[in-house]
């Protein structure tokens, strides 16, 4: 690198649609432009985008192979990479059959053979006398696949297509005007869509591109299905498919257990509606939703419906029931534990977070942070000049984050603002700022004086340590990647001690250990959690000296419950002392590295065959979610199930919600979240975000502030905020404060002791 010269960031606009245009960063060097592996930091002076990619996907030759970046983005640059071959491919093979063609002497084109072409896509052009082997002035000699196309074509060839006296040339249209024939299709989808109301993110479905497919595939000639085709023999058809691939995962519910999943809701008209759901590793199914409205508040009722789904389920399969946790469906569900002794009945860990997160929220100090960023974003996201400002000066990341939940969204968007904090400082202090009318208005210069207030910054970013563990055990119950069970208690224990290192003063942690008692109090006390912990290879063999009691007494629990027969549970026991001091295939090299490396379910099952009660309890356990909250449900027509009074309709109506969710649940299984990115203020993340983005009567104002169509399309960059971690990775190892186990009484039971001796 040359002396002097100061590597200056150049923002990547969204007019670059390379994928790993998302996974590094471009700065300027003088006049030489460079590229950066956000991964491994890896500069690269020259090669471009594609080196990038080469070195992002590992293969070998041009570029040195990235070792830190995640396997799923590895995947996606070598699939790039093969397309751009096959592509390259398919160019070389056209350029030949072009390069064979000879043209004809001749001066006349046969008009029934010009309309043949024209109608199979193929554009015709004035072309000059003489052709040259190179020129754009292309046959199209592809893609005419049926017996009639290849008849078309050869009558083509017979009267001469080239006339040597500048009559026409055929022109492939893929080569001149794909992006025409792009937008062209585009736009007639994006009519389609408008048409019936669907939102933009159906375009993230992962049966959109699969329509598309198919609809390609059928050629120019295929008819569309009819109105009574998709309420007739298409439904019955998904409706076969989908309790087929239900009876699939019931064949996985013997073997790793299920998790029955109660999901309410409210509607706007005021219903109530319950959703019942299936969880096990395989993938979550929606089995059926009830209008609870007149029933909510009887524990008698909700525990007879309770009872039936277990039932439908199959009660030896079922380990948990997941609900809310009102105290009508804590009554109902100590009723179905008594019922049933072999299976638990537990509140949602989300909610629970959430509520946790609501708490933290309502604090003086941290509302008062809440309060003077969301000022900053509701006035970025108002006016369109200053967010494209925004977008440009952050390389193309917004600045609110839309969370699992409003509460959520209040500390993701603070974290993102701490990522994004040099970014905005140089955006206000950029001559563009200071050019721009908004940087006089008053809610301008407020902007200003906030992102110039480092006591803003310093409380945004104790903010951030104190809920960034919450937001990561929230994740965590949420996701379909992982089970939660063998991970959440070890969530919470690092949420606790993160809060206590950063605050230090007992009477300072102790404000919010008591917030999070208060409200994680139940869960404390379920055994299956602290199953979970004692039963994660990775983390029991981290822990040095004995188990906290709590854990161990839960683990117990968890062994009679859901093992009657008393002499398994004497094996388990036995068992449990191999597994303690890792004997048998446990002590195996391999076992021990797999701790780190396979699912807590997934090492059981390889190594545990010398425990085999041991090992089949604890797949069964650290099988289970943590999470009652289902997928998106606005855009399913459920409480139009509950007011159709026609039987039959109602049915078919039914049928068609469980078609829907149960899809919708399908495509939840690894889920590329880069995918599913979405713009903070459009209607569908409104819910969430509106706290943020909501402005009072700034839409009127004048230089074109509310003009959308001059916005810059986001993106899903990370470069400044760094690759996603794995949240349980991120867990860690070590787990030695009892005054954590002990939920704060430990230490002070300690002081009393130290009390009485000092005494």
């Amino acid at each position: 690198m040359a002396s002097g010269l100061v590597m200056e960031p150049v923002p990547i606009t969204s007019q670059k649609h390379d994928p790993a245009w998302k996974h590094c960063q471009m700065f300027k060097n003088g006049e030489r432009v460079q590229l950066k592996c956000i991964y491994c930091s890896k500069l690269f002076k020259g090669g471009g985008i594609h080196r990038i990619k080469e070195h992002l996907a590992g293969q070998k030759g041009n570029a040195s192979t990235c070792l830190l970046v995640p396997p799923d983005v590895r995947a996606l640059m070598q699939q790039s990479l093969d397309g751009v071959v096959v592509k390259k491919r398919n160019r070389q093979k056209l350029d030949e059959e072009i390069t064979n063609i000879t043209p004809s002497p001749h001066g006349e084109v046969d008009s029934l053979a010009l309309h043949s072409d024209v109608s199979n896509g193929i554009q015709l052009i004035g072309a000059p006398e003489t052709l040259e082997p190179n020129s754009e002035l292309l046959v199209n000699q592809e893609g005419m696949t049926s017996g009639r196309g290849l008849d078309r074509r050869k009558r083509g060839r017979g009267k001469h297509s080239f006339s040597g006296h500048g009559a026409f040339a055929v022109t492939n249209s893929a080569a001149l005007g794909s992006r025409k024939v792009n937008n062209y299709v585009h736009e007639a989808i994006g009519r389609f869509l408008y048409d019936i109301g669907a939102p933009p993110d159906a375009a993230n479905s992962a049966y959109f591109q699969p329509m598309i497919d198919a609809i390609a595939s059928g050629g120019s000639g295929v008819e569309p299905p009819t109105y009574h085709d998709l309420r007739s023999w298409i439904l019955k058809n998904s409706v076969e498919e989908v309790r087929n691939n239900t009876d699939k995962y019931r064949a996985m519910w013997g073997r790793t257990g299920c998790s029955v999943l109660v999901d309410q809701w409210n509607t706007e008209s005021g219903k109530v509606l319950l959703s019942f759901l299936v969880y096990c590793p395989e993938g979550t199914v929606f089995l059926e939703s009830v209008d609870a409205s007149d029933i909510i508040n009887s524990s008698d009722a909700l525990y007879g419906l309770l009872r039936r789904v277990v039932e439908d389920v199959g009660v030896k399969d079922v380990l948990q029931v997941i609900t809310s946790n009102e105290e009508q469906y804590m009554v109902a569900g100590r009723r179905l534990t008594d019922t049933f002794p072999t299976l638990y009945w537990t509140p949602c860990a989300a909610r629970c977070l959430d509520l946790i997160l609501e708490d933290f929220g309502s604090i003086e100090w941290i509302n008062a942070v809440i309060k003077q960023a969301r000022s900053l974003t509701k006035f970025v996201y108002n006016h369109s000049v200053v967010l494209n400002m925004v977008r440009r000066s952050t390389f193309g990341n917004d600045i609110v984050e839309p969370g699992v939940t409003r509460y959520a969204t209040n500390f993701t968007t603070l974290k993102r603002l701490v990522d994004l904090k040099h970014c905005l400082q140089v955006m206000v202090t950029s001559q563009e700022w200071m050019d721009s009318p908004y940087s006089k208005e008053p809610e301008g210069l407020e902007m200003l004086d906030l992102i110039s207030n480092q006591s803003f910054w310093s409380s945004c970013v104790l903010i951030v340590c104190l809920t960034n563990p919450l937001l990561r055990v929230l994740r965590m119950v949420g996701s379909e990647k992982r089970p939660a069970m063998g991970y959440i208690y070890a969530g919470m224990y690092r949420a606790k001690e993160t809060i206590k290192k950063e605050l230090v003063k007992r009477e300072e942690y102790m404000v919010y250990w008591n917030i999070i008692d208060q409200r994680w109090e139940q869960q404390w006390h379920f055994p299956l959690h602290a199953a979970g912990f004692y039963l994660n290879p990775k983390i029991f063999y981290s822990i040095e000296g004995d188990m906290h009691n709590d854990i161990l007494s839960g683990m117990f629990d968890c062994i009679e419950r859901l093992v009657p027969d008393t002499k398994v549970q004497d094996k388990i026991i036995k068992e449990l002392n191999l597994y303690k001091s890792a004997a048998g295939d446990f002590r195996r090299k391999m076992a021990i590295r797999a701790r780190d490396t396979l699912l807590p379910a997934e090492w059981w099952s390889t190594y545990g065959g010398g425990c085999p009660n041991l090992a089949r309890l604890a797949i069964r356990i650290l099988s289970q979610t943590c999470c009652s909250i289902g997928d998106r449900q606005n855009q399913i027509p459920f409480e139009k199930v509950h007011n159709i009074r026609n039987c039959l309709e109602r049915q078919r109506l039914s049928d068609l919600v469980f078609v829907q969710y149960n899809l919708r649940l399908r495509q939840m299984v690894g889920k590329n979240t880069e995918q599913d990115f979405m713009d903070p203020i459009s209607f569908d993340s409104i819910s969430i975000i509106e706290d943020w983005v909501s402005g009072k009567d700034m839409c009127l104002e004048d230089h074109g502030s509310s003009d959308w169509m001059t916005l810059d399309s986001p993106s899903a960059s990370t470069m400044l905020l760094g690759p996603s971690n794995d949240d349980a990775e991120e867990l860690g190892s070590g787990f030695y404060d009892y005054e954590i186990f002990g939920r704060g009484k430990d230490s002070e039971e300690e002081n009393v002791e130290d009390n009485v001796e000092n005494h």
